[in-house]
């Protein structure tokens, strides 16, 4: 999955010079928390604002998403307050590696610039999406939680149990949590507890059933 499949694509942006009260009524009847800030006639990335950014320079008892024509409007420039600093993704760059700097800088979203120009932008919302539609959650089923080891092939092993019994596979993927390695399956068809007996048998302990008949499974097995 790449950042150019999940981020938005229209844009909105200011200039350095626009008003700091115009960016906040531009975030408020647009519903977003960011703007990036562009100049010049190719539109070159120079900073971004954020609703943050903007709060922290309205007075206290002023509402940036109330604003009005008058004389309490902010009319010093974005520039005076965005981040001049920014941190950019390509639309070819993994979505977990978005994901990673993202977190690891405490950050809500990035632009995503394509030869320098400004093509879109990532958010925490897109990312969370990607990982809803990648994890399958929309298609109805059955997930199943199971432990492998570190060196184990999930998808073979997995598929092979789901062609034995005429289930699909809506979406499987691994993860190291807590030093542990975990497969998580969700499987669409006439889904029956022979399944989960079969994960079991393989030499998987089951760690937890969601979305399907599983009442004949020990009780000790699913934490």
């Amino acid at each position: 999955m790449l950042v150019g499949m999940w981020m938005t694509r229209n844009v909105v942006t200011v200039s350095p010079g626009t008003f700091i009260s115009d960016a906040a009524v531009e975030m408020s009847h647009r519903g977003i928390r960011r703007l990036p800030v562009v100049a010049g006639t190719q539109e070159q990335l120079v900073g971004i604002v954020s609703a943050g950014d903007v709060a922290r320079a309205f007075p206290p008892d002023l509402n940036p998403s109330a604003v009005v024509a008058g004389e309490r409007r902010l009319c010093q420039p974005v520039s005076a307050i965005m981040t001049q600093h920014v941190r950019t993704t390509t639309p070819s760059t993994p979505i977990e590696q978005a994901a990673t700097v993202l977190r690891d800088h405490k950050i809500g979203a990035m632009p995503v610039l394509r030869d320098s120009r400004l093509v879109g932008i990532i958010t925490e919302s897109d990312i969370l999406q990607a990982f809803i539609e990648t994890a399958g959650v929309a298609e109805r089923g059955v997930r199943i939680t199971f432990d492998v080891s570190h060196d184990e092939d999930v998808v073979s092993g997995i598929s092979e149990i789901a062609r034995r019994h005429g289930v699909r596979i809506a979406s499987i993927m691994s993860m190291v949590h807590d030093g542990k390695r975990l497969g998580v399956a969700r499987l669409q068809g006439p889904y029956s507890d022979r399944v989960i007996e079969d994960i079991w048998k393989s030499g998987h302990r089951i760690v937890s059933v969601e979305g399907g008949p599983h009442q004949s499974v020990p009780r000790a097995v699913i934490e």
